[in-house]
């Protein structure tokens, strides 16, 4: 049962989506920017490591997409539970749903050690770039077990309101990913030198710790976790319950980076800098959009509990504060990033041809940056209010009704732009449609409570 600093039912809604967003925000600052100067660690060891990690992001963004996912069906089953004051079928989901993360995680381990050549043939990675792509992937692939259960554990933190843990456990393991990093990369400490391979073992270091202290707080201190004997048929009931959101979640954010796969292989055309130099916009645009995750982290909890509750004049709010928060502060980084692009890419690479494909990038697609998260937003608060349809078909209009066809259209007209105006001209347009549905699906569950 929640208490006053967590119940998400009462109280100001724009104070409770800031003070429950900023210190996640915050947690993300960590994870992200630490992402950067990861690359930034691997950019020192020449031009074909960067361009050799910027080939692997849609399969690594794939496998973290499956676990956002469950991610989200764990907030939303959670805090809808939390929102009826259900603390028994809470404990029950939080326990299964780290279960089901482990299992879900293993087949994923399996599935992509042993289909490293032919992926990444198919994404059109040079012969010369394969061996530092398998060096690095076939131990990357030893995080999805660890990253999948810490995170499905986290989401169920952030279904009781309690954000600050949450943002303290990803700080925490930034930091410590941060400090063996260069160790492992450059052989530093008598450590041998491992070069790309170092880095994403760091990353599994990292993680393995952090998953171990959040299991003990869940256990121990916060005693949120129910017991792991139980029979099967409640087992797969809650497995039922949490996929039921979960599955659709996981299609919706594995679409993003397979279409980011097909625009690696079509940038790939254009030669390896020019994947070297989307790599890296694709590692400094999460840290611009911190702010939008955070925000659409916290909503499906929100609209999980009001939902519970049956509090839809705070949804409605919650829209317009989204709204908002998320027009003004896009504007606000797309004429930062534009502003500070040259800069930001020396950190990375003195190569012309690196720097103009990144210049471009955040010229075009940063423009956008404000309707994508509102879209993140508008998704959430579809699986925290149980209804992951809309999220998975805004998705898939998203990607495969509007950017593709866009991305071939504008590639055979303006060339590299075009894949980029493409990606900006689907966010915008996707922004509106999320943003309209939203307020139509808060409305249909007003009337059918009997709220008009």
């Amino acid at each position: 049962m929640p208490d006053d600093r967590h119940d998400l039912t009462r109280g100001p809604v724009g104070a409770h989506l800031r003070r429950q967003a900023v210190p996640f925000g915050l947690g993300l600052v960590a994870i992200f920017s630490f992402e950067a100067i990861d690359l930034f660690f691997i950019a020192q060891l020449g031009e074909a490591p960067l361009a050799a990690v910027a080939f692997t992001l849609p399969v690594v963004w794939l496998t973290y997409g499956i676990g956002i996912g469950l991610e989200a069906g764990t907030a939303s089953c959670v805090s809808r539970a939390v929102g009826r004051r259900d603390d028994g079928y809470a404990r029950r989901l939080t326990t299964d749903a780290g279960l089901l993360g482990l299992l879900i995680a293993i087949a994923l381990l399996v599935l992509g050690l042993s289909t490293i050549d032919p992926v990444f043939t198919m994404l059109g990675a040079t012969p010369e770039l394969m061996p530092l792509i398998r060096e690095y992937m076939s131990v990357w692939f030893w995080v999805a077990p660890l990253d999948m259960v810490l995170w499905t554990m986290l989401a169920s933190m952030r279904a009781r309101g309690n954000t600050a843990l949450e943002a303290r456990i990803i700080t925490s393991a930034a930091l410590l990913n941060l400090a063996i990093d260069p160790v492992l990369i450059f052989g530093l400490l008598g450590f041998p030198k491992m070069g790309v391979a170092g880095a994403a073992l760091a990353t599994v270091i990292s993680t393995g710790l952090m998953l171990l202290v959040t299991l003990y707080l869940l256990v121990i201190r916060l005693r949120v976790m129910a017991t792991v004997r139980t029979s099967l048929a409640r087992r797969l009931e809650a497995w039922k319950h949490l996929m039921q959101i979960g599955f659709p979640a996981m299609i919706t954010n594995a679409i993003i980076p397979v279409s980011s796969g097909i625009i690696v292989a079509l940038i790939a055309d254009y030669g390896v800098n020019a994947v070297a130099g989307y790599g890296i916009a694709m590692r400094i645009e999460p840290m611009a959009l911190i702010p939008f995750y955070a925000l659409s982290a916290v909503t499906s909890p929100f609209f999980g509990q009001n939902i519970g509750g049956a509090h839809f004049d705070r949804l409605r709010e919650a829209r317009r504060v989204l709204t908002r928060f998320c027009a003004l502060l896009g504007l606000a980084l797309a004429m930062t990033v534009a502003a500070t692009a040259p800069l930001i890419t020396s950190w990375y690479t003195s190569s012309p041809e690196i720097a103009t494909v990144t210049h471009h990038y955040f010229w075009i697609a940063a423009w956008g940056w404000g309707a994508y998260g509102l879209v993140m937003s508008v998704n959430a608060g579809f699986n925290g209010s149980g209804r992951p349809l809309p999220a998975v078909i805004l998705s898939m209009l998203r990607v495969i009704g509007v950017l593709l066809p866009l991305v071939a259209l504008g590639r055979w007209m303006l060339g590299l732009d075009g894949i980029f105006f493409a990606v900006l001209a689907s966010n915008l347009l996707l922004g509106v449609v999320g943003w309209r549905w939203l307020g139509r699906h808060i409305q249909r569950e007003a009337r059918v409570s009997g709220e008009w």
